[in-house]
């Protein structure tokens, strides 16, 4: 499989010729190459993970995708005249070549002030991990590729930290980083690093446009 990583949290897993496409938002340049996509994961509702314009480039491209979210997806989609397939926590489905297992279920809190919604981590071919605006860690699961969070008003970098020191993961790579400045991107990057290594793991300091073969 080959993991290509877009801006901000969208990423593109290839697998004998088949795409899947997750979180692609508003941070993410346009989609346009997206013939032999067969799956869209969306982790939650909110615009910087997925918006009616890039679900609908990458649906012009592979007529028939399947699109999966959680409730709030559900709703927030159907309102833009989209049907996204609902999944939930503890779910396994099958989109051939790509199995895929659901974790999590909420957001995590940005203030008291605003609404906590639904939130999924997905774990893709038993292998890549991508917790979306969580913290949610896959029990049980020995993660090869974990797309760590980087930055986000939702965190703080020691919250990433932990969390990467808890998953152990074999590789990670920063994902949802186009709130940080190219300073704080290398601060995000040398902190993640150090959690990454703590478990004897290697950390992948993938920009826009890098691929990893795993």
């Amino acid at each position: 499989m080959r993991l290509t990583k877009f801006e901000h949290a969208a990423l593109m897993i290839e697998d004998s010729g088949s795409r899947l496409f997750i979180d692609p938002g508003k941070f993410t340049t346009p989609i346009t190459e997206a013939s032999g996509a067969v799956a869209v994961v969306i982790t939650h509702q909110h615009d910087d993970h997925w918006t009616p314009e890039q679900l609908g480039r990458i649906a012009a491209k592979s007529p028939g995708v399947r699109l999966f979210g959680p409730a709030g997806v559900v709703r927030a989609a159907a309102d833009k005249g989209i049907e996204v397939e609902a999944v939930h926590a503890g779910d396994e489905l099958e989109v051939a070549p790509f199995r895929l297992r659901f974790f999590g279920g909420r957001h995590a809190v940005i203030h008291e002030s605003i609404p906590v919604v639904d939130n999924l981590g997905v774990l893709v071919n038993d292998a890549l991990y991508y917790a979306g605006d969580s913290f949610s860690v896959p029990e049980g699961v020995e993660v090869d590729v974990l797309a760590a969070p980087a930055g986000a008003p939702w965190m703080k970098i020691a919250e990433s930290m932990d969390y990467v020191v808890e998953v152990a993961p074999k590789r990670a790579f920063p994902t949802h980083e186009m709130v940080l400045s190219r300073a704080g991107k290398d601060l995000s990057n040398a902190r993640l690093r150090w959690a990454t290594e703590q478990g004897g793991g290697e950390y992948l300091a993938l920009e826009p446009g890098d691929t990893l073969d795993f």
